[in-house]
């Protein structure tokens, strides 16, 4: 919702500051005051296009700054967090200056944006109608959107659809990257076949290169190996220098001990660790010298080992750190070989699926249809209702339902092509609105289609018309100005008129007016208390002389206009 809105140096508007109010914002004056100066100005932020020629005379710049309550707009909260612009307390902040230099400078919440950023921002804001290039109701998105919020069972549909959909398309995309992958297989199957020949024809053992590592670092130190190992044996059993070995000497001690025994058992305790002492060394000279027998110090054997050594360290460096590695390459390789292998069996089974998803795609489609045709009828009905009262009674609406047209069946939004159409005139086709409708009929057409789905509607928050009343009078002013205030029980509506019916209507009234001041012209802009808006619908109604039956006739147009909005509120 629009909250505020204050202008500097924009035409007529030197200096403008504005509250807004939920509901109804009424937006009166002579002609010529500048009222549609003020949407312009509003444009200027939601990413139109301005020129320095809006720069007030004898000015160097403009600026529009505006302030936005976004509480609940999930879309566009997303939005700006894509954006990376804080939004954290649901107020948006948006000011746009232009110099006369050309210069052009765009900040949301004090970030610099682009202005096709600002222009998408906007998008979720406010909905201007009364210019064709702003009327949301022109977009193919808001048409197809205004249909499929018409009834639970379109809704239904539509989420059915949608599910279907991205299940068709997400297999429809996998075959896609099948066939481009097709284009090198060739080359790369020789490749994968001659990696995984090379792997297998080596014959390899998970934590065989850990084993041939030891075993290489043993014989490739065996002259070492077998002096150290006689050394000990030697050392145990027979000391060559001394002739005397420590199993030799041990036993000596043993014995010394055991004549202390005979008489004092003091040194029992000693006497048995040498004794276990006598039985492990005993027990480690047999193992060293069982070991030095078994060693096999081939050079043979060596140049075996290092061979294959040479043979797992080439397909380490290729493949993998360890054998483990290399093998579980080997594992991708193979499965990588089997799919490409399968080539034309995986794309006969997608096509397959396909197939059988694109049916059931067809059914969704079709009951989407059938939902959206029914809708289509009541909403062609009520709206076409709405503008007969809205004094269009010759006009013609229709929302019609067709094939999608092109090469693709099926769309995100289902496979119907949703148009909007519309003829003015008796004996003139109905013809796209965006070929046919005038600024004030595409006015028309919006209010009679947010009268219909106030209750219903999803578009943005904030709605402006500009030139709803042009050529209308008496009942129809009147019927206009019940739908404007019934659909501002849903969204907050800027309405510039120049009815008193429309005016009466207001929840806040706002008067725009001009004076010369020391020879330049100045627009201001004044909220109107109770008693200066039944000024201002009497002079609405009757011109500028003002007499007490015209306030009168105002106060009784202001009473019925609450009394109707009261009814409006109690059936929402």
């Amino acid at each position: 919702m629009l909250k505020s809105l204050t202008v500097w140096n924009f035409a007529l508007l030197e200096h403008v500051e504005i509250a807004f109010g939920a509901g109804l914002n009424i937006l009166t004056g002579e002609t010529g005051a500048g009222k549609s100066i003020l949407i312009d100005a509003l444009g200027a932020v939601l990413g139109r296009r301005v020129t320095a020629d809006a720069i007030r005379t004898g000015c160097d710049w403009l600026r529009v700054e505006a302030v936005f309550s976004v509480d609940g707009q999930a879309e566009l909260l997303a939005y700006l967090a894509e954006q990376a612009i804080d939004c954290e307390d649901a107020t948006l902040i948006i000011t746009r200056q232009v110099a006369r230099a050309g210069k052009s400078n765009v900040l949301v919440n004090g970030c610099h944006v682009t202005l096709a950023v600002l222009k998408q921002i906007g998008a979720f804001l406010v909905d201007v109608h009364g210019q064709n290039e702003n009327l949301a109701l022109l977009k193919e998105a808001s048409q197809y959107e205004l249909l499929d919020h018409e009834s639970a069972a379109v809704a239904d549909a539509l989420a059915a659809y949608r599910t279907q959909y991205r299940l068709w398309n997400d297999q429809r995309k996998a075959l896609d990257e099948r066939k481009q992958d097709a284009r090198d297989y060739a080359q790369r199957l020789d490749m994968l076949r001659w990696q995984d020949q090379e792997i297998e024809s080596a014959k390899l053992q998970v934590g065989e290169d850990d084993r041939l590592d030891e075993e290489i670092r043993k014989l490739s130190h065996a002259e070492k190996i077998s002096d150290s190992v006689q050394t000990a044996y030697g050392l145990l059993a027979n000391d060559s220098r001394s002739g005397l070995g420590v199993l030799s000497a041990i036993a000596g001690v043993k014995k010394a001990l055991d004549d202390v025994a005979r008489y004092d058992d003091s040194l029992s305790n000693a006497q048995k660790m040498v004794a276990d002492a006598e039985i492990s060394l005993q027990e480690a000279s047999y193992e060293i010298r069982d070991y030095g027998e078994s060693m096999d110090f081939s050079p043979q054997r060596l140049d075996q080992l290092q061979s294959r050594m040479d043979t797992i360290d080439k397909l380490r460096k290729k493949y993998g750190a360890t054998v483990a590695d290399v093998l579980e390459h080997q594992a991708n390789v193979q499965q990588e070989l089997a799919a490409i292998e399968n080539y034309d069996e995986d794309i006969a089974k997608l096509e397959q699926e396909i197939a059988a998803a694109e049916k059931q795609l067809r059914v969704c489609a079709d009951a989407l249809t059938t939902e959206r045709k029914k809708s289509a009828a009541v909403l062609t009905k009520d709206i076409g209702a709405q503008l007969a009262a809205l004094g269009m009674p010759k006009a013609r609406f229709a929302i019609e339902i067709a094939p999608l047209e092109g090469a693709a069946p099926f769309g995100a939004r289902g496979a119907d092509d949703v148009r909007m159409t519309f003829s003015a005139n008796p004996g003139e086709a109905p013809k796209p609105l965006a070929k046919v409708a005038s600024g004030g009929e595409l006015s028309r057409i919006a209010l009679a289609i947010k009268a219909v789905s106030a209750a219903r509607d999803h578009s943005v928050p904030s709605m402006v018309f500009d030139e709803i009343d042009t050529g209308i009078g008496g009942r129809t002013a009147q019927m206009v100005a019940e739908r404007i205030a019934l659909v501002a029980q849903y969204k907050q509506v800027l309405c510039i008129t120049h009815l008193p019916q429309i005016a009466c209507m207001a929840d806040v009234h706002l008067y725009i007016a001009k004076h010369t001041a020391d020879g330049h012209t100045v627009t201001e802009v004044h909220r109107l208390t109770d008693a200066q808006e039944i000024n201002e619908i009497a002079r609405m109604a009757s011109g500028s002389d003002v007499s007490a039956a015209s306030l009168d006739n105002a106060r009784e147009m202001v009473a019925h206009a609450r009394q109707k909005k009261a009814a409006f509120a109690k059936r929402k």
